[in-house]
């Protein structure tokens, strides 16, 4: 998501280290990177062009106050990369907002709220987001009202959702959608419906008779709220579209849907600058529930590398009880977590949304993923498989996967002495193998990892004492140091495979989370060894010898 915005920021943030001065020239430098990224992002061109003329005047400013700050005694010092970031990011802000997320509520009746777009752009499907959001954060009673009588099944479709949440959906083999909108009103009255929703009619392209007949609708229904949705992946297209319904229709605000499969995201810094109208929510996947309120200032820091902490508490608070959330955080740090708190924690994960989406908002990757590392949500799915293969014992206690076994060891002295040795159960991991469809090595590299993190949790949790703070890369460092820890040690810990405390897990999806083998003996190192403890069997041959 808005890779290619955040390139260009990177690039412009990279010339700013080391250097101690907010120059002219570094800043017009800086800006040619951003220009570019904001041009390849599909960013309109006059809003690009007063953006980078903002930027620039208040860089200059900053020029001054940093001079000035160095020649106080005990200033606090603020280096010109800081200060670039700031000036950005206080521009994207304003840029973008500011944003105002309640819904203007008719004096009288039920209030009426008109969705609007083009064909294509997830209008119905929003239409069902709304509801929903409106009934879980406003107690209110929706009415879906299908009023799109041209595109096929669309009005079977928003019959779907309202079963799926429980909500009327009011449709009429009338023809006409003017008359349908007035009839819906009638009946939200007599049902007792506190509002409603008019899921319209869209065109591929915008033509008189659709904007003509969303004039009549407006007309005979009198929305309170008309919001406007528009597919993030069309770039400049939805911005010219919000333009044009904005000068007709007089629009309240944007939703704008598809944001997360979309590298540019030109269509979110453009909307607010072009009509003058703010982006109210971000439509960020398929399910009902994947739906936020847009904040500025989060989609500013993610773009300028910064991660959103905010955004994704309230993703956590969302799908997490808190008081369950704690009592997990203390069992993880001491070390009672089994591999059925896992699963829990996985489902946790896939409710907040994909995983690109929740690293993204972490700051702790500010230059972006780790070079290798691949976040798959498919490799959550494929960890669920493998995890409901297990039986009820082998998930409280994972510890029955490690077969301990006895072997010789030689030694240089006389005599032969016994090893203890650890390794996975073949049947065990052989029939959750089957039960899964996944590989026997996949299974076994799930319990390492499983083993790996729950160590690296108790130790976090003996040496720190405090669950709040994210680890960060400080974090890649302690895994580094078990990594070459033997199975059954790993596996007779107790701990939490994941993310920071409370927080909730993170299943090792990544590659560079994987436990790694043991480090194999110097083999020069062994060599020598070999040839001391030759030349003492020698030595002692020798010394037999002569006392016989």
């Amino acid at each position: 998501m808005l890779e290619t915005l955040s390139k260009g920021f990177r690039n412009a943030k990279q010339r700013f280290t080391g250097k101690a001065e907010l120059t002219e020239e570094l800043i017009d430098e800086a800006l040619g990177d951003v220009r570019m990224s904001l041009l390849e992002a599909d960013v309109e061109f006059k809003v690009t062009k007063a953006f980078l003329a903002r930027v620039k005047e208040a860089a200059k400013g900053e020029q001054v106050r940093l001079r000035a700050k160095s020649k106080e005694k005990g200033a606090q010092k603020i280096t010109p990369e800081q200060a670039f970031i700031k000036i950005c990011q206080d521009e994207l802000t304003k840029m973008m907002g500011p944003v105002n997320h309640d819904i203007k509520w008719a004096k009288k009746g039920p209030t009426g709220i008109m969705m609007c777009g083009l064909q294509g752009a997830g209008k119905t499907t929003t239409t069902g987001k709304i509801a929903r959001y409106l009934e879980k954060n406003h107690g209110k009673k929706p009415l879906l009202v299908a009023a799109d009588v041209y595109r096929p099944a669309a009005i079977e479709q928003l019959k779907t959702l309202g079963r799926q949440l429980d909500m009327p959906v009011y449709s009429s083999e009338e023809k006409d959608p003017v008359a349908i909108c007035e009839q819906a009103v009638s009946f939200a009255i007599e049902n007792s419906r506190d509002v409603i929703l008019f899921d319209t009619a869209g065109r591929l392209a915008i033509d008189e008779p659709l904007m003509q007949e969303l004039d009549n609708i407006d007309r005979v229904a009198k929305p309170a709220n008309i919001f406007l949705v528009l597919d993030a992946m069309t770039g400049q297209d939805a911005v010219n579209t919000a333009d044009t319904f904005n000068k007709r229709l007089s629009i309240d605000g944007v939703i704008l849907t598809k944001l997360d499969g979309d590298a540019r995201g030109g269509a979110a810094l453009s909307v607010k600058e072009i009509t003058g109208k703010p982006i109210k929510f971000l439509g960020m996947g398929e399910s009902l529930d994947k739906l936020e309120e847009f904040r500025p200032e989060g989609l500013a820091s993610r773009i300028l590398g910064m991660g959103d902490i905010v955004g994704l508490v309230k993703d956590f608070e969302d799908v997490v009880d808190a008081e369950q959330a704690e009592e997990d955080a203390v069992r993880m740090l001491k070390g009672k977590f089994d591999m059925q708190d896992f699963l829990d924690q996985i489902k946790t994960i896939q409710k907040m949304g994909s995983l690109k989406d929740l690293f993204d908002k972490l700051p702790m990757f500010s230059g972006g993923m780790p070079e290798g590392v691949n976040l798959d949500d498919g490799e959550l799915v494929k960890i669920e498989a493998i995890i409901n293969s297990m039986t009820k014992q082998e998930r409280k206690n994972p510890t029955v996967f490690v077969k301990t076994s006895w072997e010789e060891a030689s030694a240089p002295t006389k005599g032969k002495k016994k090893r203890k040795r650890a390794d996975f159960d073949p049947s065990r991991v052989k029939r959750v193998a089957n039960g899964s469809g996944r590989g026997e090595k996949e299974v076994k590299e799930l319990l390492q990892k499983f083993g790996h993190m729950r160590k690296m949790m108790v130790q976090l949790g003996a040496s720190s004492g405090m669950m709040g703070k994210i680890p960060g890369m400080k974090q890649f460092k302690q895994m580094k140091q078990l990594a070459g820890m033997d199975i059954g040690a790993l596996m007779g810990q107790g701990g939490m495979p994941g993310m920071p405390a409370g927080m909730g897990g993170m299943p090792g999806a990544m590659p560079g989370m994987m436990a790694q083998p043991r480090a194999k003996a110097n083999p020069t190192k062994r060599k020598v060894a070999s040839k001391k403890s030759k030349k003492a069997a020698k030595k002692a041959r020798k010394k037999g010898r002569k006392k016989r």
